[in-house]
């Protein structure tokens, strides 16, 4: 037994915990017994399960403990990177079909079907075993177990092997090649599910930058600059539709089009908004996004943070966070973002939210979130919807914020009626501009946020969102001036 011999191995600077006996603490548990409150623990993510890690951090969040996970550094690997043995190389070979008794395009096929069902476009396949059985592959990289080192992505049309190249014999390749399965480097992994919240980070990096410098650009050239950076990624397509790139007064027209020989300077002393998105053989986006390079009026921030709001004052953040009965047509959230906003007397001439599709048409229906109540599609599990509340002023500015949410289900304590609840779960993770970082001198101060409107609870889910979007945006950007705006616009508007 494993035990036994770790007593053999270990030498007395070690405790034995043997796992999962009576009276031994989880690490969770243990974690939370010996750390203060309030530490930061990091882990290598590749050797957690997503679920093993959602556990470990709600539970210690117990005792304000945060997870952090360190994609570009496993600190065991450092310590043995002197000592630590090359990687095996042997060649991979293939299964015969004789004794594999499914061929590959089938069981791919298989995948597919099920990835359809459940709403997805991709699938992210670690497991060695389930990549060997998969492509009718075995190899000599684990002793005793005929696998390989490598990773797969399965996506509706298509499939990359993440794998040493000098692994892949001939025959090997055009046994990919026949499935449908491009060959990609191993370390390459992380880099191919990077997508289109890279790109706007690089983009507002490269746009502050240029702002501060008082380089002169057109509207149309910052639309053209976000084209650049989006066709860099994987899997771009093309844009989704023609992007609104609109400073100051522009902004009020909720469907303006810059053209060349018009439009105006992007100016750094008005409010600039920008609603564009992008196609990707894996998925369509759209994003709006408010900013100010300046110093926004009192009324801009008020406005602003009214789009925002949600609880007693709602607006971008109370669809976000809405939960519904399964047979809730779109029209009846709109008011959630709305309120407000009229509560002072103000609105917006457009809906809420509309359908996107999937890798097809960024507007799509029948589902929407609009005050057209004659629509009564109900929203349903799968569905994918924008989110964005706006506040327009005819001839002086426009405010909207845009993200895209996916239709879930929701566990409430009750089930009235017999029937399911639904919510949101957020597909956009590219900052909301909260924070003054032009201004060296007041670092964290307040930028389009009006901090006397905001409760607790809405302070929260900013600190919550942008927490996320440095999650998972993070590990896909290289050290550098995007990765460094994308920290400071991820900041908590209040830090501890």
């Amino acid at each position: 037994m494993v035990f036994h011999q770790a007593e053999k191995q270990l030498n007395s600077s070690w405790t034995l915990m043997r796992a999962g006996n009576f009276g031994v603490p989880t690490t969770s548990e243990w974690l939370n017994d010996v750390l203060v409150p309030g530490c930061r623990i990091g882990i290598d993510p590749f050797l957690f399960s997503y679920d093993s890690a959602e556990e470990l951090k709600e539970e210690i969040s117990k005792k304000n403990h945060e997870l952090v996970y360190l994609y570009d550094v496993n600190l065991v690997d450092e310590i043995w990177k002197e000592s630590r043995p090359e990687p095996p190389r042997k060649p991979v070979r293939i299964h015969d079909i004789k004794y594999a008794g499914l061929d590959v395009a089938s069981k791919l096929a298989s995948l597919r079907s099920e990835l359809s069902k459940a709403g997805s476009s991709a699938i992210v396949i670690s497991m060695l075993d389930e990549v060997a059985w998969l492509l009718n592959l075995r190899g000599d990289d684990v002793p005793h177990s005929p696998v390989t080192y490598a990773y797969l992505t399965v996506e509706i049309d298509g499939g990359k092997l993440f794998i040493d190249n000098s692994k892949v014999t001939p025959d090997v390749a055009v046994h990919l090649k026949s499935s449908g399965v491009e060959l990609r480097p191993y370390e390459s992994i992380l880099s191919e599910i990077r997508r289109d919240a890279v790109a706007l980070a690089q983009f507002w990096s490269w746009l502050e930058e240029e702002i501060s410098k008082n380089s002169v650009m057109s509207e149309v050239e910052v639309a053209e600059k976000l084209l650049e950076f989006r066709a860099k990624q994987d899997g771009f397509i093309g844009t989704s539709f023609d992007t609104i790139s609109a400073s100051g007064a522009n902004g009020a027209i909720i469907h303006y089009k810059p053209e060349p020989e018009s439009c105006s300077l992007v100016d750094a002393e008005k409010l600039f908004l920008l609603d564009s998105g992008a196609q990707y053989i894996d998925g369509t986006t759209d994003i709006t996004r408010t900013v100010h390079f300046g110093e926004p009026t009192s009324r801009q921030k008020e406005c602003f943070t009214r789009v925002l709001q949600f609880l007693d004052l709602k607006g971008h953040i109370a669809i976000d966070q809405a939960v519904f009965p399964e047979t809730t047509p779109g029209f009846v959230l709109d008011a959630f973002a709305r309120s407000s906003l009229w509560k002072v007397g103000l609105d917006y001439r457009h809906g809420t939210g509309h359908g996107v599709g999937a890798a097809l048409n960024v507007h799509e229906g029948p589902q929407s979130i609009s005050f057209r109540f004659g629509n009564l599609t109900p929203l349903q599990r799968g569905m994918i919807v924008s989110n964005e509340p706006g506040y327009y002023e005819d001839h002086s500015f426009g405010i909207r914020i845009e993200n895209l949410l996916f239709v879930n289900e929701v566990n409430t304590p009750n089930c009235y009626g017999g029937i399911g609840y639904l919510g949101f779960e957020k597909l956009t993770f590219v900052p909301i501009q909260v924070l003054d970082f032009f201004n060296l001198n007041q670092f964290l101060r307040s930028k389009l946020i009006d901090l006397s409107l905001l409760s607790t609870a809405e302070v929260n889910w900013l600190d919550d969102y942008h927490a996320q979007v440095w999650e998972k945006v993070s590990p896909l950007l290289e050290e550098g001036p995007a990765r460094q705006w994308l920290f400071n616009n991820t900041r908590p508007l209040v830090e501890e």
